[in-house]
């Protein structure tokens, strides 16, 4: 066991490693990690053609937990000796299911690119859910994105043929998930600061899993061998070793050794991936109509991000 770092050690050993790794590399593996998340939204709507929304995610928690607890399993077993975790657990928990409960439903009848971005609206929402649970104001940079956001979503939703807006049942959905994904992540930074953060991921997981699990028995088809096809495995181990544990240890390394306001910009690029991926691969279709609301939807996502960040 090494010897305990003096006062002021962590800081100093930090400094030297922060020095040592290369700020482009920490750059490039945060882009990596954009990539990755970005083409998930693809590969679940390739998943999806043969599992249905509860039994994949109940899949993928299962296989995210198992990792984590294979490489975390010191810091997990002590956060379950504590009955104070219960509360906490259940709240991310539930919100976390009804995030990814939304969006993979959402996304059986909407492009995966349009998915992406309709979700990253939560950045720019975070701020007004802060101020309506914990009565903390949002600036005026906040209320401007958040009118931009609206116009973008607006210009999404616009049939350029006639003119009219048209919401599908996929958009409501996946805009009720990104009020949902708000509210987990700021319940996840209220927590966090009094669990271990890596425990409380998997605690997250686990709750999720266990009700994703408990609907898809009673409302979904059970296994069938459609599940065994080579697109469908690949999709689901993407979706587990490489958008949720490569991705996040790309994030961590990468959040370590570059300055907040760059990683903001750069993890924003997920939706474009998104978008970009599901253009060549999905043959998904922009209009024009699309390509000014994704704009719109970027540039909010960009003010609320990177200023939050900031502060």
């Amino acid at each position: 066991m090494p010897a305990p770092l003096k006062r002021g050690g962590f800081q100093g050993l930090r400094s030297r490693l922060s020095r040592s790794f290369p700020p482009n590399l920490a750059r490039l593996m945060l882009l990596g990690c954009a990539a990755l998340w970005g083409g998930s939204y693809l590969l679940a709507k390739v998943a999806m053609s043969a599992l249905t929304p509860q039994w994949l995610m109940a899949l993928r928690m299962a296989g995210a937990c198992l990792i984590m607890f294979a490489l975390f399993h010191r810091s997990i077993i002590a956060i379950f000796s504590s009955r104070a975790i219960i509360v906490p657990g259940l709240v991310v928990g539930v919100t976390y299911y009804g995030t990814m409960m939304l969006q993979t439903t959402g996304l059986q009848t909407i492009d995966p690119g349009r998915s992406a971005f309709l979700s990253s609206s939560y950045c720019v929402l975070m701020p007004f859910l802060t101020w309506l649970i914990v009565r903390v104001r949002p600036r005026a940079i906040n209320v401007i994105a958040g009118f931009i956001c609206i116009f973008g979503v607006g210009f999404v939703a616009l049939k350029p043929s006639t003119g009219v807006l048209s919401f599908s049942y996929g958009d409501i959905l996946t805009l009720l998930c990104a009020i949902v994904f708000g509210l987990n992540l700021m319940y996840l930074g209220i927590y966090a600061r009094r669990f271990n953060p890596i425990a409380l991921t998997f605690v997250q997981f686990l709750v999720a899993g266990m009700i994703f699990l408990i609907g898809a028995l009673f409302t979904e088809p059970g296994p069938s061998q459609t599940w065994l096809q080579p697109a469908v495995i690949g999709s689901y181990l993407y979706l587990v070793l490489g958008a949720t544990t490569v991705a996040q240890i790309m994030q961590n390394i990468g959040l370590a050794h570059v300055p907040p306001a760059s990683a903001s910009i750069i993890m924003c690029t997920e939706s474009l991936f998104s978008v970009a991926f599901a253009a060549v691969f999905w043959h998904e279709a922009i209009g024009w109509n699309a390509i000014v609301g994704f704009a719109l939807i970027f540039s909010a996502v960009l003010m609320s991000t990177v200023r939050r960040r900031r502060l």
